[in-house]
């Protein structure tokens, strides 16, 4: 039986306990697992794999050893609860071996849970599982987790009643991140808040997100952006003393004012230009990046790219003179600027 693509996401929080067997495949090995472990978490429960409840096949050894596949379902277990033959690596040569376990299969056999890469329509494995009555075939593609998904991982982190910006801000998240590396922001996201009452809020996930840039130099990027010409000094001796070499710190820069740039050229507005960022922007961050956009401008954005371009290349150049220097004296002149023509 083919599993619709909405329905597969069901389908692994409650397993059929009656069926032969699934078949889970897609292009991205990673979401393919997770949607593995899932289901066998939910079919098999606790304590699967130190009750010897769940056997692990190779989809190669198979190759060697195809009667192997239906002696591992036909075991007697020594502990009473659903069992499961997990085979991994399984590919159309396998079609045969696995028609054939799936034609001895019978209610109270341990089911087959196999996974693979792409498969077309044409593929034999695939026709297999959607041809055959118990079993089911789930095509895992590359799209985000929907909102379903996320409010089901949320409640598994202990995470309820999630107010509307704090979602659109996992949302964006789910969209930027792999899936395993969204899983477990979610999961930081469970023990961050734990003991907390409080809903969340996108304060609490701009601080369990992976970030992009190290905070400090955050800081000396934010004085820059905000005018902060006496904070750039001070900041830039603790970043020279930590080894931080004056070429980072120019593409740091050239970074940040790149991202407000787009920012303010978005036809959307300077908000919708940070959301459609990648990787998007998040929480407190966020919304100091707006006020920077908002207070620059386009015209001016742009004259702070091009000085920070031509920085970059003197910093890479033969010139003699200290880069650490030079380097200030840039930044200095950027929080120069959006004060110039004020009156």
């Amino acid at each position: 039986m083919k599993l619709a693509p909405r329905d597969v996401a069901a389908y692994a929080r409650k397993p059929d306990t009656s069926a032969a067997g699934c078949l889970i495949f897609g292009d991205d090995a990673m979401r393919v697992a997770l949607r593995r472990q899932e289901l066998l978490k939910n079919l098999l429960g606790d304590g699967a794999e130190e009750e010897m409840r769940l056997t692990r096949l190779a989809g190669a050894d198979l190759r060697g050893d195809p009667a192997a596949l239906i002696d591992a379902i036909k075991a007697v277990g020594f502990f009473p609860g659903p069992r499961a033959v997990f085979v991994e690596g399984a590919t159309d040569g396998l079609a045969p071996v696995f028609g054939g376990a799936l034609a001895e299969w019978r209610p109270g056999d341990a089911q087959i849970i196999a996974t693979a890469g792409r498969l077309t329509a044409a593929s034999a494995l695939r026709k297999l599982f959607e041809g055959h009555a118990s079993a089911r075939a789930a095509a895992i593609y590359d799209e985000p987790p929907g909102r379903a998904e996320i409010e089901t991982l949320l409640q598994e982190a202990g995470l309820r009643a999630i107010p509307a910006a704090a979602m659109g801000d996992l949302e964006t998240l789910a969209r930027a991140l792999p899936p395993g590396d969204f899983r477990q922001t979610v999961e930081k996201l469970g023990l961050y808040k734990r003991g907390d009452p409080t809903p969340v809020s996108p304060a609490d996930i701009a601080a369990v997100a992976p970030l992009t840039l190290e905070a400090a130099l955050d800081d000396v990027l934010n004085a820059t952006a905000e005018a902060e010409q006496g904070q750039i000094g001070p900041i830039l001796s603790r970043l020279s003393g930590q080894g931080v070499a004056p070429v980072t710190l120019c593409i740091s820069a050239l970074r940040h004012f790149q991202a407000l740039h787009a920012a303010a050229c978005h036809p959307n507005g300077p908000a919708a230009g940070l959301q459609a960022q990648r990787p998007p922007v998040f929480g407190p961050r966020r919304d100091r990046m707006l006020r920077q956009a908002q207070i620059w401008g386009r015209d001016k954005l742009e004259t702070a790219i091009s000085l920070l371009v031509d920085t970059d290349l003197t910093l890479r150049s033969a010139q003699t003179a200290p880069q650490m220097a030079l380097m200030e004296r840039a930044l200095i002149r950027l929080a120069m600027m959006p004060s110039k023509g004020r009156r």
